[in-house]
Protein backbone atom coordinates (compact mmCIF):
# COMPACT_ATOMS: atom_id res chain seq x y z
CA UNK A 1 0.00 0.00 0.00
CA UNK A 2 3.35 2.35 0.96
CA UNK A 3 3.61 2.64 -2.66
CA UNK A 4 0.35 3.67 -3.86
CA UNK A 5 0.08 6.26 -1.38
CA UNK A 6 3.62 7.76 -2.30
CA UNK A 7 2.22 8.10 -5.61
CA UNK A 8 -0.86 9.68 -4.33
CA UNK A 9 0.76 11.91 -2.27
CA UNK A 10 3.24 12.89 -5.17
CA UNK A 11 -0.22 13.41 -7.42
CA UNK A 12 -1.63 15.79 -4.12
CA UNK A 13 1.34 18.04 -4.68
CA UNK A 14 1.24 18.16 -8.35
CA UNK A 15 -2.09 19.17 -8.12
CA UNK A 16 -1.44 22.04 -5.91
CA UNK A 17 1.66 23.24 -8.93
CA UNK A 18 -0.90 23.22 -11.29
CA UNK A 19 -3.33 25.25 -9.54
CA UNK A 20 -0.14 28.19 -8.95
CA UNK A 21 0.51 27.74 -12.13
CA UNK A 22 -2.97 28.04 -13.69
CA UNK A 23 -3.41 31.56 -11.88
CA UNK A 24 0.14 32.54 -13.24
CA UNK A 25 -0.69 35.79 -15.77
CA UNK A 26 1.72 34.71 -17.91
CA UNK A 27 0.49 31.13 -17.94
CA UNK A 28 -3.20 32.45 -18.78
CA UNK A 29 -1.84 34.48 -21.77
CA UNK A 30 -0.60 31.54 -23.14
CA UNK A 31 -3.98 29.53 -24.05
CA UNK A 32 -1.55 26.02 -25.00
CA UNK A 33 0.11 26.22 -21.54
CA UNK A 34 -3.47 26.65 -20.04
CA UNK A 35 -5.25 24.10 -22.06
CA UNK A 36 -2.40 21.76 -21.11
CA UNK A 37 -2.23 22.49 -17.34
CA UNK A 38 -6.18 21.73 -17.16
CA UNK A 39 -6.04 18.89 -18.64
CA UNK A 40 -3.22 17.20 -16.45
CA UNK A 41 -5.07 18.70 -13.68
CA UNK A 42 -8.70 17.18 -14.69
CA UNK A 43 -7.05 13.92 -14.99
CA UNK A 44 -5.11 14.55 -11.53
CA UNK A 45 -8.38 15.26 -9.90
CA UNK A 46 -10.03 12.46 -11.16
CA UNK A 47 -7.21 9.97 -9.52
CA UNK A 48 -7.65 12.17 -6.10
CA UNK A 49 -11.34 12.47 -6.06
CA UNK A 50 -11.34 8.77 -6.16
CA UNK A 51 -8.69 8.21 -3.80
CA UNK A 52 -10.65 10.07 -1.08
CA UNK A 53 -13.52 8.60 -1.97
CA UNK A 54 -12.21 4.92 -1.23
CA UNK A 55 -10.34 5.94 2.05
CA UNK A 56 -13.39 7.28 3.24
CA UNK A 57 -15.10 3.98 2.29
CA UNK A 58 -12.67 1.81 3.75
CA UNK A 59 -12.89 4.15 7.37
CA UNK A 60 -16.94 3.54 6.85
CA UNK A 61 -16.20 -0.13 6.64
CA UNK A 62 -14.01 -0.23 9.70
CA UNK A 63 -16.51 1.03 11.53
CA UNK A 64 -19.44 -1.45 9.94
CA UNK A 65 -17.22 -4.45 10.96
CA UNK A 66 -16.75 -3.07 14.45
CA UNK A 67 -20.19 -2.58 14.91
CA UNK A 68 -21.23 -6.00 13.56
CA UNK A 69 -18.71 -8.15 15.93
CA UNK A 70 -19.65 -5.97 19.23
CA UNK A 71 -23.52 -5.26 18.62
CA UNK A 72 -25.38 -7.56 20.77
CA UNK A 73 -28.93 -6.92 19.27
CA UNK A 74 -29.20 -9.14 16.34
CA UNK A 75 -31.48 -7.14 14.44
CA UNK A 76 -28.89 -4.47 14.80
CA UNK A 77 -25.99 -6.87 14.24
CA UNK A 78 -27.45 -7.84 10.89
CA UNK A 79 -28.37 -4.34 9.59
CA UNK A 80 -24.53 -3.89 10.36
CA UNK A 81 -23.56 -6.99 8.15
CA UNK A 82 -25.60 -5.68 5.53
CA UNK A 83 -23.75 -2.25 5.57
CA UNK A 84 -20.35 -3.92 5.59
CA UNK A 85 -21.21 -6.23 2.68
CA UNK A 86 -22.63 -3.24 0.35
CA UNK A 87 -19.31 -1.42 1.74
CA UNK A 88 -17.13 -4.10 0.41
CA UNK A 89 -18.29 -4.13 -2.87
CA UNK A 90 -18.46 -0.61 -3.11
CA UNK A 91 -14.79 -0.64 -1.70
CA UNK A 92 -14.07 -3.03 -4.50
CA UNK A 93 -15.22 -1.14 -7.32
CA UNK A 94 -13.16 2.18 -6.35
CA UNK A 95 -10.00 0.01 -5.96
CA UNK A 96 -10.55 -0.94 -9.31
CA UNK A 97 -11.50 2.15 -10.48
CA UNK A 98 -8.38 3.61 -8.90
CA UNK A 99 -5.95 0.80 -10.43
CA UNK A 100 -7.14 1.46 -14.15
CA UNK A 101 -6.53 5.36 -13.23
CA UNK A 102 -3.05 4.75 -12.02
CA UNK A 103 -2.21 2.02 -14.85
CA UNK A 104 0.69 3.95 -17.01
CA UNK A 105 -0.64 6.29 -19.15
CA UNK A 106 0.56 6.64 -23.12
CA UNK A 107 2.17 10.24 -23.04
CA UNK A 108 0.51 11.03 -26.04
CA UNK A 109 -3.05 10.07 -24.72
CA UNK A 110 -4.38 13.33 -25.02
CA UNK A 111 -3.10 14.59 -28.37
CA UNK A 112 -5.33 15.44 -31.49
CA UNK A 113 -5.56 12.94 -34.09
CA UNK A 114 -5.92 12.61 -38.00
CA UNK A 115 -7.74 10.17 -39.66
CA UNK A 116 -6.79 8.38 -42.57
CA UNK A 117 -9.47 6.03 -44.16
CA UNK A 118 -8.90 4.30 -47.65
CA UNK A 119 -11.08 1.92 -49.24
CA UNK A 120 -9.70 -1.56 -49.96
CA UNK A 121 -10.70 -4.83 -51.60
CA UNK A 122 -14.13 -4.53 -52.81
CA UNK A 123 -14.23 -1.55 -55.02
CA UNK A 124 -17.09 0.42 -54.78
CA UNK A 125 -18.68 -1.41 -51.93
CA UNK A 126 -15.13 -0.33 -50.07
CA UNK A 127 -15.73 3.45 -50.64
CA UNK A 128 -19.26 3.42 -49.77
CA UNK A 129 -17.45 1.66 -46.39
CA UNK A 130 -15.09 4.67 -45.97
CA UNK A 131 -18.02 6.86 -46.01
CA UNK A 132 -20.19 5.04 -43.14
CA UNK A 133 -17.05 4.65 -41.15
CA UNK A 134 -16.49 8.24 -41.33
CA UNK A 135 -20.36 8.92 -40.37
CA UNK A 136 -19.99 6.46 -37.37
CA UNK A 137 -16.45 8.56 -36.29
CA UNK A 138 -18.24 11.87 -36.57
CA UNK A 139 -21.65 10.93 -34.80
CA UNK A 140 -19.15 9.50 -32.32
CA UNK A 141 -17.04 13.06 -31.81
CA UNK A 142 -20.27 15.45 -32.00
CA UNK A 143 -21.38 12.78 -29.15
CA UNK A 144 -18.14 13.95 -27.01
CA UNK A 145 -18.36 17.35 -27.94
CA UNK A 146 -15.27 16.67 -29.89
CA UNK A 147 -14.31 18.78 -33.19
CA UNK A 148 -14.15 17.02 -36.67
CA UNK A 149 -12.91 18.48 -39.93
CA UNK A 150 -12.06 17.19 -43.03
CA UNK A 151 -8.49 17.55 -44.62
CA UNK A 152 -8.70 15.28 -47.27
CA UNK A 153 -10.49 13.49 -49.52
CA UNK A 154 -11.09 11.79 -52.84
CA UNK A 155 -15.06 11.51 -53.70
CA UNK A 156 -16.72 8.58 -55.78
CA UNK A 157 -19.51 8.94 -57.90
CA UNK A 158 -21.78 6.71 -55.73
CA UNK A 159 -21.20 8.95 -52.78
CA UNK A 160 -18.72 7.04 -50.95
CA UNK A 161 -14.67 8.02 -50.81
CA UNK A 162 -11.77 6.63 -52.33
CA UNK A 163 -9.99 8.03 -49.42
CA UNK A 164 -10.82 10.92 -46.75
CA UNK A 165 -8.44 12.01 -44.11
CA UNK A 166 -9.63 14.13 -41.05
CA UNK A 167 -8.68 15.59 -37.55
CA UNK A 168 -10.07 15.20 -34.65
CA UNK A 169 -9.55 17.89 -31.39
CA UNK A 170 -10.76 16.86 -28.10
CA UNK A 171 -10.37 15.17 -24.88
CA UNK A 172 -8.60 12.21 -25.12
CA UNK A 173 -8.76 12.28 -28.44
CA UNK A 174 -5.50 9.49 -29.26
CA UNK A 175 -6.28 7.54 -25.84
CA UNK A 176 -9.45 6.65 -27.06
CA UNK A 177 -9.29 6.12 -30.98
CA UNK A 178 -5.64 4.97 -31.71
CA UNK A 179 -7.38 1.50 -31.03
CA UNK A 180 -9.19 2.08 -34.58
CA UNK A 181 -6.27 2.07 -36.50
CA UNK A 182 -6.15 -1.54 -39.03
CA UNK A 183 -7.97 -3.03 -41.32
CA UNK A 184 -11.90 -3.34 -41.14
CA UNK A 185 -14.02 -5.89 -42.73
CA UNK A 186 -17.20 -5.59 -43.66
CA UNK A 187 -19.70 -8.36 -44.88
CA UNK A 188 -22.90 -7.45 -46.14
CA UNK A 189 -25.34 -7.36 -49.40
CA UNK A 190 -24.43 -4.36 -51.92
CA UNK A 191 -27.11 -1.56 -52.73
CA UNK A 192 -25.88 -2.36 -56.17
CA UNK A 193 -26.26 -6.03 -55.58
CA UNK A 194 -29.47 -7.58 -57.33
CA UNK A 195 -29.33 -11.38 -56.51
CA UNK A 196 -28.96 -10.49 -52.44
CA UNK A 197 -25.71 -12.05 -52.75
CA UNK A 198 -23.00 -10.93 -49.37
CA UNK A 199 -19.85 -9.26 -50.33
CA UNK A 200 -17.01 -8.85 -48.19
CA UNK A 201 -15.24 -5.87 -48.36
CA UNK A 202 -11.98 -4.11 -46.65
CA UNK A 203 -11.28 -0.52 -45.51
CA UNK A 204 -7.99 0.25 -43.49
CA UNK A 205 -7.78 2.92 -40.44
CA UNK A 206 -5.08 4.71 -39.36
CA UNK A 207 -5.17 7.46 -36.34
CA UNK A 208 -2.02 9.51 -36.31
CA UNK A 209 -1.69 11.51 -33.23
CA UNK A 210 -1.00 15.08 -34.13
CA UNK A 211 2.44 16.60 -34.15
CA UNK A 212 3.07 20.38 -32.82
CA UNK A 213 5.84 22.07 -35.18
CA UNK A 214 8.29 21.86 -32.57
CA UNK A 215 7.95 18.31 -32.09
CA UNK A 216 8.65 17.39 -35.52
CA UNK A 217 11.25 19.19 -37.43
CA UNK A 218 10.67 19.25 -41.25
CA UNK A 219 13.64 21.15 -43.26
CA UNK A 220 12.51 22.97 -46.11
CA UNK A 221 15.36 21.61 -47.96
CA UNK A 222 13.60 18.10 -47.84
CA UNK A 223 10.49 19.15 -49.20
CA UNK A 224 9.01 19.49 -53.07
CA UNK A 225 5.99 21.44 -53.44
CA UNK A 226 3.95 21.26 -56.44
CA UNK A 227 0.86 23.41 -56.93
CA UNK A 228 -1.98 22.68 -59.28
CA UNK A 229 -5.63 23.20 -60.03
CA UNK A 230 -7.68 20.75 -58.09
CA UNK A 231 -9.91 18.35 -59.66
CA UNK A 232 -13.17 16.19 -58.29
CA UNK A 233 -15.18 13.09 -59.64
CA UNK A 234 -14.62 12.71 -63.00
CA UNK A 235 -11.75 14.78 -63.60
CA UNK A 236 -14.15 17.85 -63.35
CA UNK A 237 -12.88 21.11 -62.09
CA UNK A 238 -13.63 22.59 -58.75
CA UNK A 239 -11.52 25.64 -59.12
CA UNK A 240 -10.22 27.66 -61.53
CA UNK A 241 -6.60 28.55 -59.38
CA UNK A 242 -3.57 26.21 -58.73
CA UNK A 243 -4.92 26.37 -55.10
CA UNK A 244 -4.15 22.15 -54.84
CA UNK A 245 -1.19 21.36 -52.83
CA UNK A 246 1.12 18.51 -53.29
CA UNK A 247 4.32 18.06 -50.70
CA UNK A 248 6.85 14.94 -51.15
CA UNK A 249 9.07 14.67 -48.27
CA UNK A 250 12.67 13.69 -50.48
CA UNK A 251 13.94 11.85 -47.61
CA UNK A 252 11.25 9.27 -46.72
CA UNK A 253 9.26 9.49 -50.49
CA UNK A 254 6.30 10.38 -48.38
CA UNK A 255 3.25 12.28 -50.24
CA UNK A 256 0.60 14.47 -48.76
CA UNK A 257 -1.91 16.02 -51.31
CA UNK A 258 -4.68 18.39 -50.36
CA UNK A 259 -6.92 20.21 -52.47
CA UNK A 260 -9.94 20.67 -50.68
CA UNK A 261 -9.60 24.02 -49.66
CA UNK A 262 -9.67 26.79 -52.31
CA UNK A 263 -6.51 28.56 -50.66
CA UNK A 264 -3.61 27.09 -51.46
CA UNK A 265 -2.15 28.44 -48.43
CA UNK A 266 -4.56 26.61 -46.63
CA UNK A 267 -3.96 23.60 -48.62
CA UNK A 268 -0.61 23.50 -47.89
CA UNK A 269 -0.94 23.92 -43.77
CA UNK A 270 -3.02 21.02 -44.20
CA UNK A 271 -0.64 18.63 -46.07
CA UNK A 272 2.07 19.67 -43.58
CA UNK A 273 0.60 18.56 -40.70
CA UNK A 274 -0.56 15.43 -42.14
CA UNK A 275 2.83 15.04 -43.11
CA UNK A 276 4.27 15.81 -39.83
CA UNK A 277 2.12 12.94 -38.54
CA UNK A 278 2.69 10.67 -40.86
CA UNK A 279 6.35 11.23 -40.25
CA UNK A 280 5.80 10.22 -36.72
CA UNK A 281 4.18 7.22 -37.54
CA UNK A 282 7.12 6.07 -39.87
CA UNK A 283 9.38 7.16 -36.64
CA UNK A 284 7.26 5.13 -34.52
CA UNK A 285 7.09 1.88 -36.28
CA UNK A 286 10.90 1.93 -37.00
CA UNK A 287 11.12 2.08 -33.17
CA UNK A 288 8.63 -0.76 -32.88
CA UNK A 289 10.06 -2.91 -35.52
CA UNK A 290 13.12 -2.91 -33.37
CA UNK A 291 11.55 -3.68 -30.31
CA UNK A 292 9.85 -6.58 -31.81
CA UNK A 293 13.03 -7.97 -33.24
CA UNK A 294 14.22 -7.94 -29.84
CA UNK A 295 11.74 -10.27 -28.27
CA UNK A 296 11.36 -11.95 -31.66
CA UNK A 297 7.64 -11.83 -31.94
CA UNK A 298 4.75 -8.79 -34.06
CA UNK A 299 2.52 -9.31 -31.47
CA UNK A 300 1.40 -5.94 -30.42
CA UNK A 301 3.22 -4.13 -32.85
CA UNK A 302 0.20 -2.36 -33.93
CA UNK A 303 0.80 -3.43 -37.36
CA UNK A 304 -2.03 -1.57 -39.62
CA UNK A 305 -2.19 -4.82 -42.32
CA UNK A 306 -3.38 -6.97 -39.48
CA UNK A 307 -7.47 -7.56 -39.68
CA UNK A 308 -8.58 -6.26 -36.66
CA UNK A 309 -12.19 -6.03 -37.28
CA UNK A 310 -15.62 -7.41 -38.16
CA UNK A 311 -18.69 -5.95 -39.61
CA UNK A 312 -21.34 -8.50 -40.55
CA UNK A 313 -24.87 -6.47 -41.19
CA UNK A 314 -26.81 -9.59 -41.97
CA UNK A 315 -26.39 -10.73 -38.40
CA UNK A 316 -26.15 -6.85 -36.58
CA UNK A 317 -22.89 -8.55 -35.28
CA UNK A 318 -19.83 -6.08 -34.66
CA UNK A 319 -16.97 -8.61 -33.95
CA UNK A 320 -12.91 -6.86 -32.24
CA UNK A 321 -10.73 -10.29 -32.84
CA UNK A 322 -8.22 -8.53 -30.56
CA UNK A 323 -10.07 -8.89 -27.18
CA UNK A 324 -12.50 -11.15 -28.77
CA UNK A 325 -15.50 -9.04 -28.32
CA UNK A 326 -18.91 -9.70 -30.09
CA UNK A 327 -21.90 -7.05 -29.80
CA UNK A 328 -25.07 -7.44 -31.95
CA UNK A 329 -26.14 -4.05 -32.34
CA UNK A 330 -23.92 -3.07 -35.24
CA UNK A 331 -26.89 -1.07 -36.40
CA UNK A 332 -26.55 1.61 -33.28
CA UNK A 333 -22.87 1.12 -33.59
CA UNK A 334 -22.86 2.86 -37.41
CA UNK A 335 -24.66 5.32 -35.51
CA UNK A 336 -22.01 6.45 -33.97
CA UNK A 337 -22.84 4.18 -30.43
CA UNK A 338 -19.04 2.79 -30.47
CA UNK A 339 -18.10 3.89 -26.24
CA UNK A 340 -18.98 0.25 -24.84
CA UNK A 341 -16.08 -1.13 -28.17
CA UNK A 342 -13.72 1.74 -26.73
CA UNK A 343 -14.50 1.31 -23.29
CA UNK A 344 -13.33 -2.75 -23.54
CA UNK A 345 -10.56 -1.76 -25.91
CA UNK A 346 -9.07 1.12 -23.39
CA UNK A 347 -9.31 -0.78 -20.69
CA UNK A 348 -7.69 -4.34 -22.09
CA UNK A 349 -4.51 -1.83 -22.94
CA UNK A 350 -4.58 -0.44 -19.56
CA UNK A 351 -4.56 -3.57 -17.67
CA UNK A 352 -1.57 -5.07 -20.33
CA UNK A 353 0.28 -1.42 -19.45
CA UNK A 354 -0.40 -1.93 -15.63
CA UNK A 355 1.19 -6.10 -15.97
CA UNK A 356 4.21 -4.62 -18.25
CA UNK A 357 5.07 -1.92 -15.34
CA UNK A 358 4.54 -4.39 -12.52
Amino acid sequence: MAPVTDRLQTIRDRLRELDAEASDPAVLRDQARYRDIMRERSRLSAIDETAARLEETAAQLAEAEAMAREEGDPELRALAEEERASLETKRAALEASLNDLLAPRDPLADKSVIMEVRAGTGGDEAALFVADLFRMYSRYADGRNWRIAVMSSSETELGGFKEIVFSVNGESVYERLRWESGVHRVQRVPSTENSGRIHTSAVTVAVLPEMEETEIEIRQDDLRIDVMRAGGPGGQCVNTTDSAVRITHLPTGLVVHCQDEKSQIKNKAKAMRILRARLFELEESKRAAERAAERKSQVGTGDRSERIRTYNFPQNRLTDHRIDLTLYKLDLVMEGDIDELLDALVADARRRALEGSL
